[in-house]
């Protein structure tokens, strides 16, 4: 199977040290997070999970994953935030269902001090995500990664994958995809997801007929063809409405929606509310 090279751009790194200050509720970024804990303990409220997050460990919360933060004392950690591109077609923090803890080593506290010192301008000036989970900021953190000297892009890289290789370790595939025929048309819609997408194009691709084709895409992924295309859309849709200053309307039209209120209807199903709310909350 042809293999893509994950596109890791680094948005933040820096040190935080909380008096009883990290208690934040409704936390929902297009971004992953990486936390490396020094001093003190805090909890992580997960949609299903409550993870009391201890010193030397590393803690890895994935894009758009709704959490809480709680912290009533002294706490210490390094913090790390993380875009992946989605101008690749193959996507590590998507594909994956990653463990949340695991024990970090010397070297991956040398590799994250590393890290800070080679992006030296990545700290946040306020910890509220309200303030640093906004378009302007995370634009202006993806435009300073086309500054980096190319021997500073690669180290960065390098270090990232280094660090989320921890948890795959322990991940698992979120779709154990054995034909190479269903793979084919995941790359094609990852690729045109801003594009019209019907089912007798993506059975073609795969040389296969229509009914064929939707039965084996359901049978490896448990969701239909026009399923998936929906919600890769919407994930696109939630990216837009953090990280560009556009309408509901452009973004529906961006996405081939030609009906806004089908757009929109499909959004609240899918995020449960609308694009319109979750562009004003940031959903944070």
């Amino acid at each position: 199977m042809e293999r893509d090279a994950s596109s890791l751009i680094l948005l933040n790194i820096g040190y935080a040290i909380h008096q009883g200050d990290w208690n934040y509720k409704h936390v929902n970024s297009p971004f992953a997070r990486i936390y490396l804990v020094k001093e003190g303990t805090a909890k992580l409220h997960l949609p299903q999970s409550v993870q009391v997050l201890l010193p030397g460990h590393l803690y890895l919360i994935p894009p758009f994953t709704t959490h809480d933060y709680e912290c009533d004392g002294y706490y210490t950690l390094y913090y790390i935030h993380i875009y992946e591109s989605s101008s690749t077609e193959r996507r590590v923090l998507e594909d994956y269902v990653f463990p949340t803890e695991v024990e970090a080593s010397d070297l991956d506290a040398r590799l994250v001090e590393r890290l800070m010192a080679i992006n030296p301008e990545r700290q946040l000036n306020a910890y509220d995500p309200s303030d640093y989970d906004n378009s302007s900021t995370l634009m202006q953190n993806i435009r300073r990664n086309l500054l980096l000297q190319p021997a500073e892009t690669f180290e960065t890289q390098g270090i990232l994958l280094q660090l989320l290789s921890r948890f795959l370790k322990q991940a698992v595939h979120i779709h154990s995809i054995t034909d190479s025929r269903i793979w084919k048309s995941i790359r094609y819609i990852r690729k045109n997801v801003d594009k019209e997408i019907d089912v007798e194009t993506l059975a073609k691709i795969c040389c296969l007929s229509k009914d064929h084709f939707i039965r084996l895409f359901k049978k490896e992924l448990k969701v239909t063809p026009v399923q998936y295309v929906n919600q890769k859309k919407i994930e696109k849709a939630q990216q837009m409405l953090f990280i560009g200053n556009y309408s509901v309307k452009d973004i529906a039209y961006a996405l081939a929606f030609n009906n806004v209120s089908y757009f929109n209807r499909l959004f609240k199903h899918l995020v449960g509310c609308t694009p319109l709310e979750y562009k004003k909350n940031k959903h944070i």
